[in-house]
């Protein structure tokens, strides 16, 4: 009994050892196989975000004119105008890489570049692409208000603009440099919405920034008589020595149906680029901007284009990206 249980035994020891064997060896080499080389994909078009203004301004209507162009004479360039609370968010959106470029009254600009007034501690690393034009600080009341002078304005409500607009920056300097500050009920109201409160007596009054005439302020004299409200001279004048990047100007006659000149506190307005944007591009977007057909196709959006002139465009409170000083030169 005991021999024959040894002959089974030995037969499965070696036919475990041979099957080891059998999974031991290496597996048969694979035959390449040819792949076809991967096609080279073509780089898509560059999108090119232009941070503009609200409704109802010079920035909303320029901004989306501007696009146009950059999008119609730079090659592989797409580029796309938004509505934004203006100048200070402008700056932010610019310096943070969420905007290519952005609209900014030159005040603003020089704080954000300098990192003082909103942007204390929160240098904006921005540079000026071109100086595209000044604009008039506006402050009107309805025609039947007993407001005649800024001084008018203490213990009454006034729009200042909407938070983060350049506006409302100057509109501040404004009421604090005349005194009033503490004695004004400020609000904050997008243009568009300044133009409804004041038509329907929610304040007494309006300040608003761009270069006239303005569409908003012909839509609240489409159905209401306003009066415009004149800075001193005095006044603007200890302005200009505290902020020198003011200046005096006026609303002029013929605007608005105006029979005479209304003077006015006026600052400069910028195109403001992030200061890492490459040269070329930036020589490039100049040169689809202050190209001669699409200089006429800005004027003819908006009157203000007249000053996209090469002299005028280069005169910046902040540098001039290199691309720009290139482009200029």
């Amino acid at each position: 009994m005991k021999k024959s249980l040894l002959f089974p035994l030995s037969i499965l020891l070696i036919l475990a050892l041979a099957f080891s064997l059998v999974g031991c060896a290496p597996p048969p080499e694979e035959e390449p196989v040819d792949e076809e080389p991967e096609e080279e994909v073509a780089d898509g078009p560059q999108f090119i975000v232009v941070s503009a203004g609200s409704p109802g301004g010079v920035y909303f209507p320029l901004g989306a004119g501007i696009a146009k162009v950059i999008t119609d004479k730079v090659d592989n360039v797409i580029a796309q105008s938004e509505t934004t609370a203006a100048s200070v968010e402008n700056c932010r959106l610019v310096g943070g890489g969420e905007s290519e470029m952005g609209m900014a009254m030159a005040n603003v600009a020089y704080d954000a570049w300098a990192g003082e007034g909103d942007f204390e501690g929160d240098t904006q690393p921005i540079q000026a692409l071109f100086s595209m034009y000044p604009a008039q600080q506006h402050l009107l009341v309805l025609e039947d208000s007993d407001i005649y002078s800024l001084e008018d304005l203490a213990g009454k409500s006034v729009s200042v603009d909407a938070p983060g607009s350049g506006c409302e920056v100057t509109s501040y300097i404004i009421l604090e440099t005349a005194g009033i500050i503490d004695e004004v009920d400020t609000r904050n109201y997008s243009q568009p919405e300044a133009a409804e409160a004041l038509k329907d007596g929610l304040v007494d009054g309006v300040f608003y920034n761009f270069a006239s005439p303005a569409a908003v302020v012909e839509e609240i004299k489409a159905t209401h008589e306003v009066r415009f409200i004149p800075l001193e001279e005095d006044l603007m004048d200890a302005i200009i020595e505290d902020y020198p990047y003011f200046t005096k100007g006026f609303i002029p006659e013929g605007h608005y149906g105006l029979d005479e000149d209304i003077s006015a506190l006026t600052v400069g307005n910028l195109m403001v680029v992030h200061e890492d944007m490459s040269e070329d591009m930036a020589y490039d977007l100049l040169a689809a901007i202050f190209d001669e057909a699409s200089v006429e196709e800005l004027i003819g959006i908006h009157w203000i284009a007249e000053n996209f002139q090469h002299d005028l465009a280069k005169e910046s409170p902040i540098p001039l990206h290199p691309g720009a000083e290139s482009y200029f030169e």
